[in-house]
Parts: C-alpha cells; sequence; structure tokens
C-alpha cells in the first residue's frame, strides 16, 4: 500500500509542475481585466521598415509586369 501513497504523490508533484504554467497564465489573464500581457497595439498598426522595404519591392513587382 506504500508505494501507491508513493505514486500517487509523486503524479500530484508532476502534475503540479505541469500545469503551473497554465494557472500562472489565467492567474495573470484575470488580473489584467482580460488583457494576459498587459496593453499590446493590434497587429498591423506599427511601421516597420522591413514591411516597407517589401511593398515597394511587390509594388516594382507589379510596375514591371503591367508595363510590359
Amino acid at each position: 500500500m506504500g508505494g501507491v501513497i508513493e505514486l500517487v504523490v509523486l503524479m500530484l508533484v508532476i502534475a503540479i509542475f505541469a500545469f503551473a504554467p497554465l494557472g500562472y497564465f489565467i492567474y495573470m489573464y484575470t488580473m489584467k481585466n482580460g488583457e494576459p500581457f498587459g496593453d499590446i497595439e493590434p497587429h498591423g498598426d506599427s511601421e516597420s521598415p522591413l514591411l516597407n522595404a517589401v511593398a515597394k519591392a511587390i509594388d516594382m513587382v507589379k510596375g514591371k509586369l503591367g508595363k510590359s
């Protein structure tokens, strides 16, 4: 019977470590009024040099294809 109790305790310890990140995420989500990572801006609203360069390259390719 002692082996079963040891196994149950070991499984509980493993379960606590396995589900601790989920519990922390739920705790932080409820602490900040539904914003899990604080006040972040939506995707696509900020300017990016990479996105600007890609947009210029796409416009250049469209221009060359349209002139042909």
